[in-house]
Formats: structure tokens, C-alpha cells, sequence
């Protein structure tokens, strides 16, 4: 049943040195086919021409200033800020397309009982290529989008939502949840550098039921060479796996499929870690960290991924 009710819904984004992408990203919400209520963008302590940038948006933005604090806290403190029942976020490098918040409200008036909603994006390049889409790319995308059929929307739950743990297809662009859940979680984890999109969305998953997602592209996502996990793979892929451990507790008393779902990410963290290690010419530390696959997901493929790292 569609409700008559429209959802109000605020944009929050965290920018620490944008200058060069922050305005297309703006530009991207006030084109929106669905006006949003309120644009809350947290300067994390820019040192560049980032604020003279916001300055000239005046009124049809919300900006607040804070000394460097991380993502996590900058999007916290957006949260905080805001006013509408419902919160989507951007980073201020991505873009949306002009319907995506349109579709998502059009989804939450017609199936009131949506926990949350996700959706497909592009990956682009510094060129301005699609270099693929997010859905496609994972197994669970892959059989929403034939669940799916002509319609442009799903609803994802049960065993669907374990997999989508597993590797996921929507990102922080793409998501669209309760202010007043938001809170009840603890918002983005604080002093986790890489993952924390990650971590958040799991545990959103912990206690949700119905997923709304959206079938067709919503938003960019900007493939760049100055990103964490391109500047300093290492260290990215780690954090990663201990952002991910860190869940096992959190998820421990969820269903079944849950805890699957992030054992086989964890799983997949471990053999991207162990690749970078591999390239690194540290081949004895990447079969220490695959050689706990065999406990933690027993099966074949677990053997397969160990078998490719002995073999570098």
C-alpha cells in the first residue's frame, strides 16, 4: 500500500580536502528529480580552498566545521544534525544520479516496512569511463537482478541478506536508513580508518529484515589513485580484516546465515591481504594469514584460495 505521507530525508557529507570534487557533489543533490529537506555538509578539517568552495552555496546548504576527526565522526556528528526521518550520505569525491533519491522515497512509500535501502552504481574512472557495475560484480547482485526481472526494484531478505554480507553491492552512496536507527546502532565506528562503511553496514544487517533494493545505477562511484586502499594497500587490506573480525561478537547471536555471510568476508579479506603480502615478496606472512580459512570456512574453495597463495 503506498502511503500519502512523504518521507523527509537529509544528505550528509563528510569532506576533508575536496576542493576539486566537493561542488559536483553538491551539484549532484540540488538536481535531485526528489528535492531533498536539508544538505549537511561537515568540513573535517580541510586545508585547502574546501570552505571558500561551500561558502558560496549560502543557504541551500548546512555547513558545520570541525578540527580533523576521520569520516566516522564527521558523518556522526552530520547525523546528529539533521532533521529528517530518514538519511542518505556521499562522499564528497562520488555523485548521485538525479533520481536516486527519488526512487528511494517512491520505494518507502509504497513498503513502509523497509528496514533499509541499497542500491546498484557505477565504478568511474579518473577518464570518465564505467568501468563496471556494483550489482553484476557480486553473487548476491547477481541473483537480485534476476529475482528481480523487468522491475527496477527487490526486496532482499532471509538467506539473501547473508550473502550479501558475504560481499556486498551497495556502498555508503547508495544507502538510505532510519535517522532514529541510525542512532540505535552507535552510528560509524570511531578510530577505525579503512572499513568503517563496511562495519556499519553489517551491523545494520544484523538487525534488519526487509532490504529495499534499487536494480538500476543510483550513483558514481570515483575510482582514484589517491584513495587509502590505492596509496597504501598494506596497511588498507589489514584494517580491513580487523574491522571485520571485530564483528564475529556483534553478529555472534544473529541468525545463522549472518555469521556465514561474514565468515566468507573475512575469508575474502584474508586472500586480498595475502595477495598484497605476495606482492610484497612476503610470502611465509600471507600463508599465515590464509591458513585460518580452513577452521573458520572448512570447504574446497578455502583449499583452493590456500593452494594459490603456496603457489604465489
Amino acid at each position: 500500500m503506498t502511503q500519502n505521507i512523504k518521507p523527509t530525508v537529509s544528505v550528509i557529507i563528510a569532506v576533508y580536502n575536496g576542493e576539486k570534487t566537493i561542488k559536483r557533489a553538491i551539484d549532484s543533490i540540488l538536481q535531485q528529480t526528489w528535492p531533498v529537506n536539508e544538505i549537511i555538509i561537515i568540513d573535517d578539517g580541510s586545508t585547502d580552498n574546501t570552505r571558500q568552495v561551500l561558502a558560496d552555496y549560502k543557504d541551500k546548504i548546512t555547513t558545520l566545521h570541525q578540527q580533523n576527526a576521520g569520516v566516522s565522526v564527521a558523518r556522526n556528528k552530520g547525523v546528529e544534525q539533521a532533521k529528517s526521518d530518514w538519511i542518505c550520505f556521499l562522499d564528497a569525491d562520488d555523485w548521485y544520479y538525479p533520481d536516486r533519491i527519488k526512487w528511494h522515497m517512491e520505494m518507502i512509500q509504497q513498503n513502509p516496512k523497509l528496514d533499509f535501502l541499497t542500491g546498484d552504481f557505477d565504478y568511474i574512472d579518473e577518464n570518465g569511463n564505467i568501468l563496471r557495475q556494483s550489482m553484476q560484480s557480486t553473487k548476491c547482485g547477481s541473483q537480485l537482478l534476476q529475482l528481480a526481472g523487468d522491475k527496477s526494484s527487490v526486496i532482499m531478505q532471509g538467506d539473501l541478506i547473508g550473502e550479501f554480507v558475504e560481499q556486498h553491492f551497495g556502498d555508503t552512496h547508495t544507502l538510505t536508513l532510519k535517522r532514529a536507527d541510525f542512532f540505535k546502532l552507535g552510528g560509524y565506528p570511531q578510530g577505525v580508518a579503512v572499513c568503517e562503511d563496511v562495519n556499519f553496514l553489517i551491523r545494520l544487517c544484523a538487525v534488519s529484515r526487509y532490504i529495499g533494493v534499487k536494480t538500476l545505477p543510483m550513483a558514481a562511484y570515483f575510482i582514484h589513485s589517491n584513495s587509502a586502499t590505492r596509496s597504501d594497500p598494506l596497511r588498507a587490506q589489514q584494517q580491513t580484516l580487523l574491522a571485520l573480525q571485530s564483528l564475529k561478537m556483534f553478529i555472534k547471536e544473529t541468525n545463522n546465515s549472518l555469521m556465514k555471510g561474514l565468515m566468507k568476508s573475512i575469508r575474502h579479506a584474508r586472500l586480498d591481504l595475502a595477495y598484497v603480502l605476495l606482492k610484497n615478496n612476503k610470502k611465509s606472512q600471507a600463508l599465515q594469514v590464509v591458513l585460518p580459512m580452513i577452521y573458520e570456512v572448512p570447504g574446497i574453495k578455502s583449499i583452493k584460495y590456500i593452494l594459490s597463495v603456496v603457489k604465489g
